[in-house]
């Protein structure tokens, strides 16, 4: 089996789910222009049925495997988003969804999953061993693993962005996408750079888990102790397998933002585009509020927001800590 999704894979999965999700509008953010100094574009998945992008690689993958193969039930480990899109494929499907999720998720993304019907393990440890605690549980009951990232059938899912980013907007010049395992800014860069390889595609990484970044340096996968940040659904020590060869070939850039410049992003979506966004959605207008990523007035650039679920006193209590922690930056 390949290991990377091809532009065929991906205009296969937005066939296959076009039936059952959002193609999420693409809005013009003209208030938050002056601030980065380009045209911007906003691609709000934090609008998509369960408020992350997860769904179409989740989902994509569901459909895709054998109705055998997934009668016992399916499982992954997630950071809450990607388990709320296998919640919901598993709820349309009919099958039982289990995921392991770390004991630091936020709430809200562990009530949002129940919700779906899912099982939730909360378990106290990192990514690589909640997927061998994964590995185990699924073959003691026979469930069907669905990885977030490593699989190029998820990674299609997510590349279904890509072709509706240059079917709204054809002229586009850079497309800006959060990075963690690295399944979706794969699937992106893979849509784009296969269609249209003159479009810039950037990868925006916390500063305080910069394993991609720190791996293109390198030349090669490096990883690095876990850090906390505020964008959780992007703290990952080190690049996916399958990922990292693609994001080699196709993006361009990998820039760092920092949690403050993060914050800055919510608060500036928030305040000027009217969406709640949650930090790692947040992290590409942090990178252009923070001028880590060159642009000109006349270009157009957009940025994939990825999910919108966090809890909004949460969000409240870090715009107030941020405000008073960065007074002259946000």
């Amino acid at each position: 089996m390949r290991n990377y999704p091809t532009i065929q894979d991906i205009r296969e999965a937005q066939e296959r789910l076009k039936p059952h999700i959002r193609h999420t509008p693409l809005l013009r953010a003209e208030k938050i222009e002056k601030a980065v100094g380009c045209q911007l574009y906003l691609k709000p998945e934090t609008l998509q049925i369960t408020g992350a992008f997860k769904i179409r690689g989740a989902l994509n993958k569901a459909l895709s495997l054998p109705r055998e193969e997934i009668a016992n039930g399916i499982i992954a480990t997630s950071s809450g988003n990607h388990a709320q899109g296998l919640a919901y494929a598993a709820r349309m499907l009919g099958v039982k969804a289990i995921l392991v999720l770390p004991v630091t998720t936020p709430k809200i993304k562990i009530e949002n999953t129940k919700a779906l019907g899912a099982e939730v393990i909360l378990f106290d440890g990192d990514t690589a061993a909640r997927w061998k605690r994964v590995h185990e549980i699924a073959e003691e009951n026979k469930y069907a693993a669905v990885h977030a990232f490593e699989d190029p059938i998820v990674m299609a899912g997510q590349g279904t962005i890509g072709c509706e980013i240059l079917e709204d907007l054809d002229d586009v010049d850079t497309v800006i996408v959060p990075v963690g395992g690295g399944g979706l800014i794969s699937g992106i860069a893979t849509a784009i750079k296969e269609t249209k390889p003159s479009v810039r595609v950037i990868g925006a990484e916390p500063a305080l888990t910069p394993k991609y970044f720190h791996s293109r340096i390198s030349k090669e996968r490096t990883s690095l102790p876990l850090k906390n940040t505020i964008a959780d659904g992007l703290r990952i020590s080190v690049p996916g397998q399958n990922p990292y060869p693609i994001i080699e070939k196709y993006v361009d850039e990998i820039v760092l933002v920092e949690d403050e410049h993060i914050i800055a992003g919510m608060r500036t979506l928030a305040k000027d585009a009217k969406l709640i966004a949650e930090p790692a959605a947040s992290i590409g207008i942090g990178a252009l509020l923070a001028g880590s990523i060159k642009v000109k007035p006349d270009e157009e650039v957009c940025a994939v927001l990825t999910g919108g679920n966090w809890d909004l006193c949460d969000l409240a209590e870090i715009y107030n800590v941020a405000e008073q922690a960065f007074p002259e930056r946000i």
